[in-house]
């Protein structure tokens, strides 16, 4: 037998007796990596990135998340309020557009039978004309234009303290140059499904809304 036959078949004697799990992975390794990969639970980012749509998919914010303190102290889920129109206002005692709160409990009065509801948060983010506590607000607003429409607890309605349903309002209908609310009594219109339908500014006075309402309502 030729020298270069000899060493042929020696090359091929070692290979056949060298270790399988000599640096690679055996054929029975590798089943039981593939098995313990695919029974480990699939992370929600695993689930996006491996192009599998979770069973669950993540549904838009609605207003009737939201809950917030009324007057007396005590939570309101904004939920309560499914099926009826909204007029959100953030509202102040010390202000200029103070008497607006005239117009709105007009518009409450007029409209509430039929299914609308005001919200009067008032903020003293503006020229610190909100500066008194709850009593005196709800004292204020009763005695001098016989509010009736559910007032809630004294808020922020910009920056980072401003309440979540500020936040989510203005995502919806932002102003003019900015999203942030620019002054007291600012207005949104919410339809009988949660959606923001409508902002408007402080100098819209309740009287030129009601059109606007009466026209959500009647759908």
């Amino acid at each position: 037998m030729s020298a270069g036959r000899k060493k042929f078949l020696q090359r091929q004697k070692c290979d056949a007796e060298r270790p399988l799990n000599s640096g690679k992975m055996t054929p029975a390794s590798s089943q039981d990596e593939s098995k313990r990969f695919f029974q480990q639970p699939l992370k929600p980012a695993t689930l996006f990135r491996e192009g599998v749509s979770p069973s669950i998919k993540e549904r838009k914010m609605s207003i009737y998340d939201f809950s917030a303190k009324l007057n007396n102290g005590s939570d309101q889920s904004l939920a309560a309020y499914k099926g009826k129109v909204l007029l959100i206002v953030n509202t102040a005692s010390k202000c200029g557009f103070t008497p607006q709160y005239k117009g709105l409990q007009e518009l409450y009065g007029k409209y509430h039978d039929r299914g609308l509801e005001v919200l009067g948060f008032p903020c003293d983010q503006f020229g610190h004309q909100e500066p008194g506590n709850d009593d005196e607000i709800k004292s204020f607003c009763e005695l001098n234009y016989g509010v009736s429409f559910p007032l809630f607890s004294k808020i922020e309605v910009n920056g980072d303290s401003a309440h979540p349903l500020y936040k989510f309002l203005k995502g919806e209908k932002g102003g003019i140059l900015s999203d942030a609310i620019k002054w007291n009594f600012t207005k949104f219109l919410v339809d009988k499904q949660g959606n923001v339908v409508e902002r408007f500014a402080p100098t819209t006075t309740p009287e030129k809304i009601a059109a606007d309402i009466e026209g959500e309502l009647a759908k």
